[in-house]
C-alpha cells in the first residue's frame, strides 16, 4: 500500500502531466512511411506515431491530445474523428492469402484496404477499381472499402485512359440536366436570324485542319489591299447558343478544355454543338465571330475589327493537301487558289516580322504515335511541322493579338495570357547565369519585353559550347491567365490572349463573351480573378491526367521494344537535376529518367553548367548517351527509368577530376 505522501506525489505528477497536455483540432498529413503529422490551425505540425496513424486517413480532421514524451518531444494522440473528406478513389485490386484488398492510388496513403466479399461487386485480382470507404478505421484501425465500379484490367483496350479519367474525376458523360437544356436550345436558338449579324457568306472562307477534325473552329479568307492584305479569321461562335445561367454553361466551365488522350478525347462541348451546330463545316451557313485585320507589306498587324457574322466555308482542306499545294506539288486545290495564294503571302510577311521583332519557338523533331486495336503504341513515326500548319498558326497569332488589343481598348477584365518570363525568386540566379556565360547580355533589362527578347536570342546564338538557351529554362515561369494586360515574354509581345478555339478551350470562350459584350455596348467585366484561378486549377488537373496516361503508354512501349534492341537506347540529355537526368530517346522522342542517387559513385551537381560529375564520369545537358531500360518508377507514376551503359559518360584523359 502507498502511504499518504506517496499518493500525494503521484497525484501531483498526474496533475503536472495533465497540465502539460494540449487539446486541439488538426488535419492529418500522411507520409510515405507509416507515421504522419497533425497540422494545427496555427500552422504547427505535431508528430503522429504509426499506431495512431492506423486510426485515420490523410486529410481527416481530428481532435488530438498533444503530450510530451520522455525525451522532451511532443506527439499527438487521436482523441476524436471530426470529419473525413475521403470519398471515392481509384486503386488496384490485390490479394493476400484468401483476402481481397484495394491498393489506393492516393498520395500519402500507402496501406491496403480490405474489401469484404459482399462489397466486391465482381472485382478480381488485378482489376483497376473505383472504390469508396465502407468502414472508417477510427475505432479499431481496421478500415474497409467497397467497390463502386470495375474500370478494367491490363487487357482492357485503353485502360490507361479509362483509369486516368476515373482517377482525376474527369467527366466522360454529360449530366441529364445539360442534355435536356441542349435539346431545347437546339430547337429554340436561332442566332443567325438576328439583324445584328453581318452577312459575310460571299467571302470564300476555307478551313485548314487535320483531315479527321470535326469540331472545326476557324476558317480563313484574305484579300490584297493597297498597302498589304486584309485577313479575315472566322471563329465558331458557341456562345450564341449557351445561356450564362444554364446548367450546360456550368458543365462546360467545369470541363474547361477538350482533353486529348491518345486514342480518346473528352470534348469540352457536346458533339451536337461542337460538330453539328457550331463547327464551320463546308457549304453550311454558320454563326461566327470574325476578326478582320489589316496586315501591311512588312507584316505589321494594323487596324482591326471584330464582327458578329454569318459565314459559309467553301472548303474543308487538310494540312497535308494545303502543304503540298503551296509547295507546288498538288494542283487539286486550284479552285481555292485565290485565298490560298493570298494567305501564303500573309504568312510569309507575318512570320518574317515575328522572327525579326519577336520570339518564335524553334521547331524540333516531333513524333506521331500509331496505336493498335488495343490502344497500345504499335509504332512511333517522326513527324515534321508542315508549312500549312505554320500558315494557320501565324493567322491565329494575329487574331489573338487583335483580341488582346480589343480587350484593352474596352477596359475588359481579361482573360489575358501573361508570360512573366524569369521567375521572381530566381532573379539573382539569372544575373549570375548571364554574368558567367553571356556577360554581354548581363546588363539588359530582364523585366522589359525587348530586354528579355534580346537575352533569349543571345542565348540561342550558336557561339557557346554550352546549350545556354536550354539551360536557362529552369529559371523561367509558366504562362498564366490574368484579368489585367501584361507582357507575354515568351512571344515578346506587350499583351496577348487566345480567342480562336472556343469549341475546345473555355478561356477562349470567355474572351468571346467579353468581346461580344463590348460590341453590344455592355461592360466587358464578366471575368474575375477567382474564375481564372479556378480555371487554371482545372487545366492543371487535365494536364496531369493526360501526362500520366502518356507516361503509362510510353512505359508499356519501351518495356516491349527493350527486348528487340538488346536493351540499348540512344538518347540525348534534356534536363539535369541533383538527383539525375532526363533523357529523350533519339528514334521515338520518348523520355525517361536516370536516377544517379544510388550509383556506386557519388555525383556532384553543378547548376551553372547543368552537369553531374563523378570521379570517372560526367553527364551534362545536350550530351548523347546510351542507356539501358531498367523498369518503371513510382516516385513519378509510370515514369520510364534507365541507367547508363557501362562506358557511358566516361571522362576523356584531358578532363580534370
Amino acid at each position: 500500500m502507498f502511504n499518504q505522501d506517496t499518493l500525494s506525489q503521484l497525484q501531483g505528477l498526474k496533475s503536472q502531466m495533465e497540465a502539460e497536455k494540449e487539446y486541439a483540432e488538426a488535419i492529418v498529413k500522411g507520409t510515405q512511411a507509416r507515421y504522419g503529422f497533425a497540422v494545427l490551425d496555427d500552422g504547427r505540425e505535431i508528430f503522429i506515431p504509426p499506431q495512431e496513424m492506423l486510426k485515420v486517413f490523410p486529410d481527416d480532421r481530428v481532435r488530438i491530445c498533444i503530450r510530451p514524451t520522455k525525451d522532451n518531444k511532443t506527439i499527438a494522440d487521436i482523441e476524436k474523428l471530426v470529419s473525413s473528406p475521403l470519398a471515392d478513389f481509384t486503386g488496384r485490386c490485390v490479394r493476400k492469402g484468401k483476402a481481397i484488398f484495394v491498393e489506393p492510388d492516393l498520395p500519402q496513403l500507402n496501406r491496403w484496404l480490405f474489401i469484404p466479399p459482399p462489397a466486391l461487386n465482381g472485382a478480381n485480382e488485378g482489376d483497376y477499381l473505383r472504390c469508396a470507404i465502407h468502414r472508417h478505421p477510427f475505432r479499431d484501425g481496421k478500415p474497409q472499402a467497397k467497390v463502386l465500379a470495375v474500370i478494367g484490367n491490363e487487357t482492357t483496350p485503353g485502360i490507361e485512359n479509362l483509369y486516368t479519367i476515373a482517377k482525376y474525376r474527369l467527366a466522360p458523360q454529360w449530366s441529364s440536366a445539360s442534355k435536356e437544356e441542349l435539346k431545347k436550345t437546339l430547337i429554340d436558338c436561332k442566332p443567325m436570324e438576328t439583324e445584328k449579324r453581318r452577312d459575310l457568306t460571299d467571302l470564300e472562307f476555307v478551313s485548314i485542319d487535320a483531315a479527321k477534325t470535326q469540331d472545326i473552329d476557324d476558317a480563313l479568307y484574305a484579300e490584297i489591299s493597297d498597302d498589304g492584305w486584309t485577313l479575315f479569321v472566322a471563329i465558331a461562335d458557341p456562345t450564341a447558343y449557351i445561356d450564362a445561367s444554364s446548367k450546360l454553361r456550368r458543365d462546360i466551365a467545369d470541363r474547361s478544355t477538350s482533353i486529348y488522350f491518345h486514342g480518346d478525347v473528352l470534348p469540352m462541348l457536346p458533339e451536337e454543338l461542337a460538330q453539328d451546330t457550331c463547327a464551320l463545316l463546308e457549304g453550311v451557313n454558320r454563326a461566327a465571330l470574325v476578326c478582320k485585320v489589316a496586315v501591311t507589306d512588312s507584316g505589321e498587324v494594323g487596324d482591326f475589327e471584330f464582327i458578329e457574322a454569318t459565314v459559309r466555308s467553301r472548303g474543308k482542306l487538310s494540312y497535308y493537301a494545303v502543304d503540298r499545294y503551296i509547295s507546288g506539288r498538288y494542283d487539286e486545290l486550284m479552285s481555292h487558289s485565290t485565298p490560298l495564294e493570298t494567305l501564303y503571302q500573309i504568312y510569309r510577311a507575318l512570320r518574317s516580322r515575328r522572327e525579326e521583332q519577336g520570339l518564335v519557338m524553334e521547331d524540333r523533331q516531333d513524333f506521331r504515335w500509331i496505336l493498335n486495336e488495343s490502344k497500345q503504341i504499335e509504332t512511333i513515326e517522326p513527324s515534321e511541322k508542315l508549312l500549312s500548319q505554320k500558315l494557320v498558326e501565324e493567322c491565329m497569332v494575329a487574331a489573338n493579338q487583335c483580341a488582346a488589343r480589343f480587350l484593352i481598348e474596352h477596359n475588359a477584365s481579361g482573360p489575358f495570357v501573361s508570360h512573366p518570363g524569369f521567375r521572381d525568386d530566381r532573379r539573382a540566379e539569372v544575373n549570375k547565369f548571364l554574368t558567367l556565360h553571356a556577360p554581354e547580355l548581363a546588363a539588359l533589362d530582364t523585366d522589359s519585353v525587348t530586354g528579355y527578347r534580346d537575352i533569349m536570342r543571345g542565348l540561342s546564338a550558336p557561339t557557346s559550347t554550352l546549350p545556354l538557351r536550354t539551360m536557362v529554362n529552369r529559371l523561367l515561369t509558366r504562362a498564366v491567365l490574368t484579368t489585367k494586360p501584361s507582357p507575354h515574354m515568351g512571344m515578346a509581345l506587350p499583351s496577348y490572349t487566345n480567342c480562336t478555339s472556343p469549341l475546345r478551350k473555355y478561356s477562349d470562350f470567355l474572351v468571346h463573351l467579353q468581346i461580344k459584350a463590348a460590341l453590344n455596348g455592355a461592360q466587358a467585366q464578366l471575368v474575375d480573378s477567382k474564375t481564372l484561378a479556378e480555371l487554371m486549377q482545372r487545366l492543371a488537373i487535365s494536364r496531369s491526367a493526360t501526362q500520366e496516361a502518356e507516361r503509362w503508354l510510353a512505359s508499356n512501349y519501351v518495356s516491349r521494344i527493350a527486348k528487340d534492341n538488346d536493351n540499348i537506347f540512344k538518347a540525348t540529355i534534356t534536363h539535369v537535376t541533383s538527383s539525375g537526368f532526363t533523357a529523350r530517346l533519339s528514334n521515338n522522342g520518348l523520355t525517361g529518367f536516370v536516377d544517379l542517387r544510388k550509383d556506386p559513385e557519388k555525383f556532384s551537381y553543378d547548376k551553372w553548367t547543368a552537369s553531374l560529375t563523378s570521379t570517372t564520369r560526367r553527364f551534362q545537358l545536350d550530351q548523347a548517351v546510351d542507356l539501358n531500360f531498367i523498369g518503371v518508377g513510382q516516385e513519378v507514376i509510370y515514369q520510364t527509368l534507365f541507367k547508363p551503359i557501362t562506358d557511358c559518360g566516361l571522362k576523356t584523359l584531358t578532363e580534370k577530376p
